[in-house]
């Protein structure tokens, strides 16, 4: 696995953890560090979204 493939699986992870948060708790972790909808945060949320496009690759690649 390249370290590209690494980097898009980790932010999709943490995508998918502050989306478990909302749902079970109404808690956005990443609005609660970052500010809500700042810079930093909309920067974090496209980095999770790009990294969940790229992963839809891993989904179609032959790792033998």
């Amino acid at each position: 696995m390249k370290i590209i493939d690494k980097i898009a699986l980790v932010l999709v992870i943490i995508g998918a953890i502050n989306w478990g948060l909302i749902g079970i708790f109404n808690f956005n972790l990443v609005d609660t560090i970052f500010g809500e909808m700042s810079i930093i945060s909309r920067i974090v949320y496209s980095l999770v979204g790009i990294s969940g496009l790229w992963c839809i690759r891993l989904l179609f690649t032959d790792n033998d």
